[in-house]
């Protein structure tokens, strides 16, 4: 096994889908799609050769771009089911106004059908290949998100619900998160019977006051909820060790690339707090890069 031929092969698919999600997600065409599929290939297939056609990837003639293509793609995209996402219950239960205060706005996004979106942490092998998570919709999907000076910042998207999944399973007793969105985990951990309080660590004061407003009072366990204003490194080094939290999960970053320092930082306190489960959003794919 060449070390240095997955780490090309890792580095090369990862340049391939930043070019493609940051330039054009939505290049992927819907009558392009139906012409594939009517020879009776999965829309995800369709996907996929469309995508390696783009990126220059000849998978019929090349054996190196064949492989490679096994390798990634077939396990890369995945042909995601808009109920399964509107089913879930912040969606059912929780509208979202679109209001701005201050530099922040909430609204609603949305993904256009067969636009690319990241879905899910990165998978990684036995023998260390990196595999991205690719997703798309058939039809329009809308999301909720919080506008940063007109820049999406904070979403509620199958990535969000994906990701968070574990950390949402897992919490119990007193729990602190670290960072606040949309209210998306506070939600979610509040209406388990097992979560006794949920507070909320925040320094954007318009993203408390959006929240405290408009979102947190369609929280069937509100009761549970306390939003405290503050640096998140500042109140773990001082006050988190006072707090008796059982369970910690920490949310300050927009994806990877600035989430490692944080991720890092965080960290050294853990050991404040011996007895508190900790747990991080997107880990999975920070300890790739680590």
């Amino acid at each position: 096994m060449d070390r240095n031929k997955i780490k090309e092969d890792n580095y090369k698919v990862f340049a391939l889908l930043s070019h493609y999600l940051n330039n054009a997600p939505d290049f992927v065409d819907k009558e392009e799609i139906g012409e594939i599929v009517q020879y009776g290939v999965s829309y995800e297939h369709a996907f996929g050769v469309i995508l390696a056609a783009a990126f220059g990837l000849d998978i019929i003639d090349s054996e190196d771009d064949k492989t490679f293509y096994n390798r990634y793609f077939t396990k890369m995209i995945h042909h995601l089911d808009e109920k399964e996402y509107y089913d879930n219950p912040y969606y059912q239960n929780i509208t979202i106004p679109t209001i701005k205060i201050g530099k922040s706005e909430l609204k609603y996004e949305k993904y256009k059908p067969f636009e690319g979106f990241v879905c899910n942490d990165i998978i990684q092998t036995i023998e260390g290949r990196q595999i991205p998570q690719i997703g798309f919709f058939q039809t329009e999907f809308k999301f909720p998100a919080v506008l940063e000076e007109d820049r999406i910042w904070m979403t509620i998207t199958p990535n969000e619900i994906e990701t968070m999944k574990e950390p949402v399973e897992q919490a119990f007793g007193h729990v602190l998160t670290y960072g606040l969105g949309l209210g998306y985990y506070a939600y979610m951990v509040s209406e388990k019977a097992n979560v006794e309080s949920v507070t909320i660590v925040e320094a954007n004061e318009d993203v408390i006051h959006l929240f405290t407003q408009y979102v947190l009072p369609q929280f069937e366990n509100a009761q549970k909820i306390k939003t405290i204003k503050a640096d998140a490194f500042e109140y773990a080094q001082n006050h988190m060790s006072k707090g008796n939290y059982d369970f910690v999960f920490t949310d300050l970053w927009h994806d990877v690339s600035d989430g490692i320092d944080m991720y890092l930082k965080m960290r050294k306190y853990e050991k404040q707090t011996p007895n508190t489960v900790f747990t991080y959003w997107i880990e999975k794919s920070i300890l790739c890069y680590l």
